[in-house]
């Protein structure tokens, strides 16, 4: 069974999503970008999961759940924020459970170090990165943590404002209780790959979505060929990194991921590694220090050199979503603009979905819905001819012109 499973999301109940973030409208949207699976995201929040228990029913495969046409995975994202060596640590983790019980017993443990209504997300104090996994998984083996955004500078588990610089560092001696990290919008496989240490670990990739729109969702997936899909089969092909099931993760650019090289927003400057380093860090025209990108982060890290593929790594496919690739090719640069809307909905009614645009339908086939050069950019994007515009602290990279 061929899936598509983007696992990290959030609801209307995380800070800076879209009110439409609920089920109707992400199955809706799951369903027009060709995700099998979905993470419900934020079941941490008290009416986020009365509506979860409400409205999923369980699924055929054991551990999921389905609604809306879509198989449901229970997830949440949760931040931990400590002091470690001297240092304030702030770590965000994906954690994935395979039933509600489970879920009633984190929530239970996790009020006590947050107020799970004050966000999707909640923020964690008093336990850090090791003792919450190691408590997660005395309720249950099945618990699933994994490093969220692993590389961006404010809340991953390698972040530059606050992280670490291995996994056992951070995870101490549970660490070899994680078994896979998300790479982030700012990072690719390529780019992990430089780092020996992450050899035993899979990388995976997820939307971290915000709204339930098919340029959010599943704008990064995992793609897998399951003999069934259950809870266990999913993370059983990824930690296994069984590439006769995982097939391959689809990434953006790095260089579209909001904090991609080293800046200053407001000073609207940024640079790569080595014209930072350069800098001392400090931008050049207000003197304060700069935000370091994932870029540069993974360069401090780094023990191999760019381009090296460690044996019986995952492939990955780079796609940026249909709407940036109408919108750059059409100029029309601005989000809910109607006019390339309309051209990405004509191409999902026409092929099914937008994975089957973005990844199957032919050159001739798409000209006879959308002009040419629309078509001619869907191309471009499938074969890696799409130039990126890199982004930097919180500000998104732009495509720039196909070669």
């Amino acid at each position: 069974m061929k899936v598509f499973a983007d696992l990290h999301s959030h609801s209307k109940y995380a800070m800076a999503t879209s009110k439409d973030t609920d089920l109707e409208h992400i199955s809706r949207g799951a369903k027009a970008k060709g995700l099998t699976l979905m993470g419900t995201g934020d079941f941490t929040h008290p009416d986020w999961l009365a509506e979860l228990r409400g409205k999923l029913e369980p699924a055929a495969g054991a551990g999921l759940h389905s609604y809306g046409g879509i198989t449901w995975m229970l997830t949440g994202e949760v931040s931990t924020v400590y002091e470690q060596d001297g240092r304030t640590r702030k770590v965000h983790h994906l954690l994935c459970a395979a039933d509600f019980e489970a879920v009633l017993q984190i929530n239970d443990l996790l009020a006590k170090h947050g107020n799970l209504r004050s966000d999707g997300r909640p923020v964690l104090t008093g336990i850090g990165s090791a003792e919450l996994l190691e408590r997660l998984l005395s309720i249950s083996r099945q618990i699933v943590v994994i490093p969220a955004h692993a590389w961006t500078p404010w809340f991953g588990v390698f972040g530059s404002r606050s992280g670490f610089d291995s996994l056992e560092e951070c995870y101490q001696d549970r660490a070899g209780d994680v078994f896979a990290i998300e790479t982030g919008l700012s990072s690719d496989p390529p780019m992990n790959w430089r780092l020996s240490a992450l050899d035993r670990v899979a990388l995976i990739s997820n939307s971290d979505a915000h709204s339930p729109n098919p340029w959010r969702l599943g704008r990064e997936a995992n793609v897998m060929d399951l003999p069934r899909l259950t809870y266990a089969e999913v993370f059983d092909a990824i930690r296994q990194k069984d590439a006769s099931r995982f097939l391959f993760t689809v990434e953006v650019d790095p260089a579209y991921g909001k904090y991609h090289l080293t800046g200053h927003k407001k000073c609207g400057l940024s640079f790569t590694p080595k014209d930072a380093k350069r800098l001392n860090n400090t931008c050049p025209k207000c003197g304060k220090k700069l935000t370091i990108g994932v870029l540069q982060r993974v360069e401090e890290l780094a023990d191999r050199p760019e381009g090296y593929v460690p044996p019986g790594a995952i492939p990955f496919k780079r796609l940026l979503p249909l709407y940036e690739v109408i919108s750059s090719a059409t100029g029309v640069n601005r989000l809910y603009a109607k006019s390339v809307i309309d051209l990405q909905d004509s191409l999902i009614r026409s092929f099914g979905s937008e994975f089957n645009v973005l990844l199957g339908a032919p050159e001739d086939s798409l000209a006879g819905v959308v002009p040419q050069k629309v078509a001619e950019a869907i191309i471009a994007n499938r074969e890696g001819r799409v130039t990126v515009v890199p982004g930097y602290d919180g500000v998104y990279g732009m495509p720039a012109r196909t070669e």
